[in-house]
């Protein structure tokens, strides 16, 4: 069967985008449209260009018999900073004050189109070049981390608070919240992650960093490098965190109770050029 220009065109956005971070060979796309390798080549030039006019990402053309094309994904600052000032806008929100100091998300986060979304910003601002896994803790984190993995095709990671016994003997640490102050548990299983392995680790929210820093305490038992972290929300205070170098897109500077008020930012760093 033998297709139009545009049908392949639309059917190469489509494959690429659904897979970001995974090379497609010439062949491929050859093969799937019974079409020459000169002419999948002028169509991958095409949606290249469409792609850089309209910030909507890269696609990278991988020269040799190795080689082929692959999307990596991309947001511009732009639409950083139109997609979370609409997230603080919904976060500012007095029905969203839980006891505690705490904020109501889980509608948010477990939005696919918003977990999507965040997903993307990481892949655009972490360096995962050198990644093996993502990694995070349960649960509110998961569904903004396993977008994070589909943007940068890597396999997701899920610290557990309990052992499971349908995962094999696992390695266990405890870590003091920063936020509560309290001691709690956190697991992996040992066929989970290769010793020597580099990992990302990305959460929803951080307070002191007590979660995070117990996360990297725990790739340290595994011998593995943490080569980044992602949250979602941090508070300004405590300025000094228990963990360093890590993105953060929206910063929380207050949480009143009794005024039922929140202050809610994106971080600058990420909505302009």
């Amino acid at each position: 069967m033998k297709f139009k220009r545009t049908e392949r065109i639309g059917a190469i956005v489509k494959i690429l985008s659904d897979n970001p971070n995974k090379v497609f060979t010439l062949s491929h796309f050859t093969e799937k449209f019974n079409a020459a390798k000169s002419t999948v080549s002028e169509d991958i030039l095409v949606v290249k260009n469409v792609f850089e006019k309209l910030d909507l990402g890269k696609v990278i053309t991988i020269a040799g018999a190795a080689g082929g094309v692959k999307y990596i994904p991309k947001i511009s600052a732009k639409d950083n900073e139109v997609f979370l000032n609409e997230i603080c806008k919904k976060i500012d929100d007095s029905s969203r004050i839980l006891s505690g100091g705490f904020l109501y998300m889980i509608d948010l986060i477990y939005s696919p189109e918003i977990s999507s979304k965040i997903g993307k910003i990481f892949a655009s601002y972490i360096d995962y070049s050198e990644a093996d896994y993502i990694v995070t803790i349960e649960t509110k984190g998961i569904p903004m981390a396993l977008m994070t993995a589909k943007a940068m095709n890597l396999p997701l990671l899920i610290i557990r608070k309990d052992t499971k016994a349908s995962e094999g003997s696992s390695l266990n640490i405890t870590y003091v919240s920063g936020s509560k102050n309290i001691v709690q548990t956190m697991t992996l299983p040992r066929k989970a992650l290769k010793e020597g392995s580099k990992v990302i680790l990305i959460d929803d929210f951080m307070r002191g960093g007590g979660t995070l820093k117990g996360m990297q305490d725990l790739m340290n038992e595994f011998n593995a490098e943490v080569i980044g972290k992602g949250v979602l929300i941090s508070t300004t205070t405590p300025n000094e965190k228990l963990v360093k170098d890590y993105v953060s897109l929206i910063d929380l500077t207050e949480i009143d109770e009794l005024n039922g008020t929140i202050k809610v930012e994106p971080n600058k760093n990420f909505i302009t050029d």
